[in-house]
């Protein structure tokens, strides 16, 4: 590799680092640690680095000494595992102080994980990013042997959205009449076109999120993959985003696509669902039936940004607003959020917390039926498991606190649930 070739690149990365706009995040990066950081792709993973470039720019670091290469610029389209030394070479070339590496979108440069590995046993401090979670495999963990911290980044959540517009989310805003109803009314905006941080600066961010999709998609799975089907992939997410709020067997999946005249075989759907949640663009909620001695159910799929599943809807609302709840309470519970279905008790519950003793249904409005439905399916989980402390309807709107058969049900607008009772907690 032509170190000059090198230099201009990182020297061209240094303007744009000067002159981004960088948002604060919840994520905490310790200064001292070195990071692999993964995340959808255009979740804000880079401009996280941009601050810590900054950072130790403010702190006394000279510029020549930020080693930042960004593996998905053009000039580096032919760069391979053989050229890595080159970057350290460079990095000798351009200053005789230490220099800070990051190695941004680096996952398809084979052999990475070593150089990385090279970097921390020689005192160096790397940073790397990455938009597939093959990055965190048990092999490459091996080779990487706890020398990095790991952080997942995604869009923006509510909070940050939020932080990014310049709204405030302080209690005044959460109880006061006025506040109520700014907030209410940028939750509208948020669900529906979701948290990508440069998505707010469109007057038509669904087209963004449009573009966003189809680089993840053809770039991230598609090409990356060699996958031989693109069309039937394609499909595939569409009725993946078709059965969210309802459970999904590969079984049910295969019949769908079948069904249109797709010849996708099982194993090829499951492998393809399965690089679709590797690139990011879904996450898992499993039926926690194995508490109450039944075989585990078929699991539910959500998208990991609501703009993304909007692409895909026409009756919206109500589903859009539970994938949003799910994505808020994936990001503070991980894969202890659940949801129950069981035959054996007649119980089917959205969103359920076993350790935390949560249970929690999303209905977009409470009309008589749907009341008594959400309101039954707590009241009876709560008579079979002792352990539920907490029974919560989220609505779009709807506010309140029956008292229904000894078991007390709090009604809570998603945005105030999010903001009050999800994303109060000290930052990652």
């Amino acid at each position: 590799m032509n170190r000059e070739l090198l230099k201009h690149v990182i020297f061209d990365q240094h303007e744009v680092i000067r002159s981004a706009t960088i948002v604060p995040r919840r994520y905490h990066l310790d200064p001292q640690g070195n990071y692999v950081i993964t995340g959808l792709r255009r979740s804000g993973k880079s401009t996280l680095l941009y601050k810590v470039a900054r950072d130790l720019v403010r702190d006394g670091a000279a510029w020549n000494q930020i080693i930042y290469i960004n593996f998905e610029d053009e000039r580096l389209a032919e760069f391979t595992s053989a050229d890595f030394n080159d970057i350290l070479l460079a990095q000798s070339e351009l200053s005789d102080r230490e220099g800070y590496f990051f190695l941004d979108e680096v996952q398809n440069i084979e052999g990475w994980e070593k150089f990385a590995r090279r970097l921390t046993d020689s005192g160096r401090r790397a940073y790397i990013t990455g938009s597939n979670a093959k990055m965190l495999s048990s092999q490459i963990e091996t080779t990487l042997g706890g020398r990095f911290l790991v952080k997942h980044v995604t869009p923006y959540r509510f909070d940050e959205y939020l932080d990014a517009l310049g709204k405030s989310r302080d209690e005044a805003a959460l109880y006061s009449t006025s506040g109520r109803g700014a907030l209410s009314a940028a939750f509208d905006s948020f669900y529906t076109y979701g948290g990508f941080p440069e998505s707010l600066r469109y007057e038509a961010p669904r087209e963004y999120v449009e573009s966003v999709y189809q680089k993840v998609l053809l770039g991230d799975v598609v090409a990356r993959n060699n996958v031989r089907n693109p069309q039937a992939m394609r499909v595939l997410v569409k009725k993946v985003a078709e059965t969210v709020h309802n459970e999904a067997s590969f079984s049910s999946l295969h019949g769908m696509l079948k069904g249109i005249g797709y010849g996708l075989s099982k194993a090829a759907l499951i492998e393809y669902l399965g690089m679709i949640e590797e690139a990011y663009l879904l996450f898992v909620v499993k039926n926690a039936t194995a508490k109450f001695v039944e075989r585990e159910g078929s699991p539910k799929y959500y998208f990991s940004d609501n703009g993304l599943l909007n692409l895909f809807l026409v009756n919206k609302e109500p589903v859009l607003l539970e994938n949003e709840i799910a994505v808020a309470m994936h990001d503070v519970y991980g894969d202890a959020l659940c949801y129950l279905k069981s035959a054996k008790n007649g119980i089917d519950v959205d969103f359920y917390v076993p350790e935390r003793g949560l249970a929690v249904q999303v209905a977009y409005s409470l009309s008589e039926s749907a009341r008594s439905r959400e309101i039954d399916n707590l009241v009876k989980l709560a008579k079979v498991d002792d352990a539920v402390n907490r029974l919560v309807i989220v609505t779009k709107e709807n506010e309140g606190d029956p008292d229904v058969e000894g078991a007390h049900i709090e009604v809570i607008p998603a945005w105030k649930f999010i903001l009050r009772d999800l994303y109060s907690q000290p930052s990652a």
